[in-house]
């Protein structure tokens, strides 16, 4: 099925399958195992679901890592395409929930094609890792092949020429841009406390079309075929998460989400704060967990705080204000659950009582504490 048609390309879903063909010439820059690197004699690029995100026998992970190039092979020709001189990109990503994007400036247009999960490998650049390579494998520290939970693929169509260091650059730019979005989703990291930039196994393809005019240098934030680029990808890959992990601005609306990288989850939340409480208010704030996690004044209240130990574990700010900043911003998650805010002194001064800390688990209780806090005077 034709799903697009632009300057030079045509773009088609078939089954599990989406596939650009180049109507003319382009050059290509990609992540692709089989004719990848930069190349000027590819006919087309291709993303292929090849399992179901999670719990799928995956055998045929295991032909991909010991032979990329049967691989790509098989997928084209089920799809009846010739194999040759085509990029694929592999992804569990579904298909269907394929993010289209477009922009235009002065005749330039930039064309983005995403699919993504990240629910369950979403990583930050320097999470501790537990993958090498040997011998031309990917080997995990078990020995064993890794399987990817989750992937953000995205094909980028440009309908200028650019040159070589140019089309460098442009992954520069995707990738930032890829990591501006997550930021924006408050996506956190699956593999340490941090928040995520991307995930584990993403991939890139970007095409540029050989027109002959002088090309293109530079792909860069200042350039407007950087914004351009970044546009694209923030839009498309907000799209198909939203798709394929309902994954939106809204949905992140919730004081347990901020808190989730720290290791905390719905039942461990609720237990804490309820171990607080006495039995009258336990069953009560039990109850009522998703409307109070997910009141707006109460997330805002929980983000600065989560924003403001991250601002010191980073060394903006010195551990030594952290029991001021701690008990204020503390006090603040209290009155936004309690809703006395005349009351937000005496709350200050309670939680400066408590004990303190960025490490995970007192920063948590912490949290918990000033979330029971503020609920012990809710109705009262």
């Amino acid at each position: 099925m034709l799903i697009g048609k632009y300057d030079g390309i045509e773009i088609h879903r078939k089954e599990k399958f989406i596939y650009i063909n180049f109507l003319v010439q382009h050059r290509v820059i990609s992540t692709c195992s089989v004719y990848g690197g930069l190349r000027d004699d590819l006919e087309g690029i291709a993303n292929h679901q090849l399992c179901e995100p999670l719990g799928h026998d995956r055998k045929g992970l295991e032909i991909i890592a010991e032979s990329p190039a049967n691989y790509l092979t098989s997928v084209f020709k089920k799809y009846g395409l010739s194999p040759e001189k085509r990029a694929l990109l592999g992804t569990a990503a579904n298909m269907n929930y394929a993010a289209v994007e477009s922009q235009e400036y002065q005749g330039l247009k930039v064309v983005a094609i995403s699919t993504g999960g990240v629910k369950k490998n979403a990583g930050r650049a320097g999470d501790p890792a537990n993958i090498y390579e040997k011998d031309g494998k990917f080997i995990s520290e078990k020995n064993e092949v890794d399987e990817p939970h989750g992937t953000i693929n995205t094909i980028i169509i440009i309908n200028k020429e650019l040159t070589d260091g140019a089309m460098v650059r442009s992954v520069v730019t995707a990738s930032e841009a890829k990591a501006a979005t997550l930021q924006e989703l408050a996506v956190h990291s699956c593999y340490s406390s941090g928040m995520a930039t991307g995930t584990g196994t993403d991939q890139v393809g970007i095409a540029s079309m050989l027109t002959g005019e002088i090309p293109l240098t530079g792909a860069g934030k200042h350039t407007k075929l950087g914004e351009l680029i970044a546009l694209t990808v923030i839009k498309s890959v907000k799209k198909t998460l939203s798709l394929q992990d309902s994954l939106t601005s809204q949905s992140q609306r919730s004081a347990i989400i901020h808190l989730e990288r720290f290791g905390m989850d719905k039942k461990s939340m609720t237990e804490k704060i309820c171990s607080f409480l006495d039995k009258e208010k336990f069953e009560l704030y039990e109850n009522n967990f998703v409307a109070i996690d997910r009141d707006s004044v109460t997330v805002a209240a929980t983000a600065a705080l989560v924003h403001l130990r991250d601002k010191i574990e980073w060394g903006i700010l010195p551990e030594n204000c952290l029991p001021e900043i701690f008990s204020s911003y503390g006090a603040q998650i209290s009155s936004s659950i309690s809703g006395k805010f005349e009351r937000i002194g005496y709350y200050r001064e309670s939680l400066s009582r408590e004990r303190m800390g960025i490490c995970n688990h007192e920063f948590t209780n912490f949290i918990c504490k000033s979330f029971a806090l503020g609920f012990s005077e809710k109705w009262e």
